[in-house]
C-alpha cells in the first residue's frame, strides 16, 4: 500500500512538473526581458531596497545570521544585522545585473568612460602575463559582488576561457542564461560528468579556465573556513595537478555607490606539493579557501551567506 501510494505521489508530481516548469520559465523569461527595458542603476537601486526589507522574513536570514554569528563571533548583533542587509542589498543588485551582464562596460586604463567596471595598470599588465605566459592558468572565484562580471572582464581583455557555470533545471530559463552569457562570457561549460574532462582539454591547449569554489561539494576535501571544517569541490586543485597550470583568483568589488565595480586578479599562487612534486589536493584548496577568506573579511556584505557552506 505505502509503494503503491508512493508511486502514485510520483506520478502526480511529473505530471504537476510538465505544466507547471515552462510556465515558470515562460514568466521567468518574460520578466528577464521586462528587466532589460529599464534603467540598470535605478532597477538595481529598487531590488536591493526591496530585499533588504523582505530578506529578513524569508528562511535563509536564519542561516545568513548563524553563520556570520560562527564567522565572526566577536560582532554584535546589531553588527551582524548590518552586514546582513548588504548581502540582500547585493543579492538584489545581482538579481537586476544579471539581465544586463551583456551590456556591461569593461573598460581598459585610459579608454574612455563611463565604464560599470574598472581594472588599473596592475591588473592590465597580470592579465597580458596570462595570455602571454607558457602555461595557462585556472582562476577561481567566490560568491561576492556580482560573481558573474570576472568572465567578462577575462573575455573583455583577451584571455582564451572555459567557464564552468550551473545550468537552471527548468529548460526556458536555461535557455535564457545561455542567450544572456554566450556572447559575452567565452566558452561555456556546463557542470556534468563530462565537464573535468573538457575543461583539462582546454587547458591541454593552452586556453584557461574558471570556477566559482565557495559552495559545499559533499564529495569534496576537508578544508577549514573561518575556523570550521567544510567541504570544497576539489576540482580545480585536481585540474592544477593533470595539467601543472597556474592557479589565480579572480574578484570583484561592489563600489559604495552599489552599480560600479572594481577587479582584481592575483599572483599565481604557490600551492603545497607532495613528495614526488606534484599539486597536493587538499592543501590547494585550503590555499584557495584562504584566498576567498581574505576577500570575505574585507568585505563581509558582499559575499552569499544565505547558504548552507558549513554541513
Amino acid at each position: 500500500m505505502q509503494y503503491r501510494l508512493r508511486v502514485l505521489w510520483w506520478r502526480a508530481r511529473h505530471r504537476i512538473k510538465k505544466f507547471v516548469e515552462p510556465a515558470i520559465g515562460s514568466l521567468a523569461v518574460l520578466l528577464l526581458r521586462t528587466v532589460r527595458l529599464l534603467n540598470r542603476a535605478r532597477a538595481a537601486n529598487w531590488a536591493g531596497a526591496w530585499l533588504r526589507r523582505i530578506g529578513p522574513w524569508l528562511p535563509e536570514h536564519r542561516i545568513g545570521r548563524a553563520n556570520l554569528a560562527a564567522a565572526f563571533p566577536e560582532k554584535s548583533p546589531d553588527e551582524i544585522d548590518k552586514i546582513l542587509g548588504g548581502t540582500w542589498d547585493n543579492l538584489g543588485r545581482v538579481a537586476v545585473e544579471f539581465a544586463f551582464l551583456d551590456r556591461f562596460r569593461v573598460l581598459l586604463p585610459g579608454e574612455p568612460g563611463p565604464a560599470d567596471g574598472v581594472y588599473d595598470e596592475v591588473e592590465l599588465r597580470r592579465f597580458e602575463e596570462i595570455c602571454a605566459a607558457p602555461r595557462p592558468t585556472a582562476f577561481f572565484a567566490a560568491h561576492l559582488a556580482n560573481w558573474e562580471l570576472p568572465a567578462l572582464a577575462a573575455a573583455r581583455f583577451g584571455v582564451d576561457l572555459s567557464l564552468l557555470y550551473r545550468a537552471p533545471t527548468v529548460p526556458a530559463i536555461a535557455n535564457a542564461v545561455i542567450d544572456i552569457r554566450k556572447n559575452c562570457m567565452g566558452t561555456l561549460v556546463r557542470s556534468g560528468f563530462d565537464a573535468p574532462f573538457r575543461l583539462a582539454h582546454a587547458l591541454e591547449r593552452g586556453g584557461h579556465v574558471g570556477m566559482l569554489v565557495d559552495q559545499h561539494e559533499s564529495r569534496g576535501v576537508d578544508v577549514t573556513f573561518f575556523g570550521r571544517t567544510c567541504k570544497a569541490n576539489p576540482l580545480l586543485a585536481q585540474l592544477a595537478r593533470h595539467t601543472n597550470c597556474f592557479v589565480r583568483g579572480f574578484r570583484v568589488v561592489r563600489l559604495p555607490d552599489g552599480n560600479h565595480f572594481w577587479g582584481e586578479v592575483t599572483d599565481p599562487l604557490d600551492l603545497p606539493r607532495d613528495s614526488e612534486g606534484r599539486v597536493d589536493i587538499q592543501g590547494a584548496m585550503q590555499a584557495i579557501t584562504r584566498v576567498i577568506e581574505g576577500w570575505i573579511r574585507e568585505h563581509p556584505e558582499q559575499w552569499l551567506w544565505l547558504h548552507r557552506r558549513w554541513r
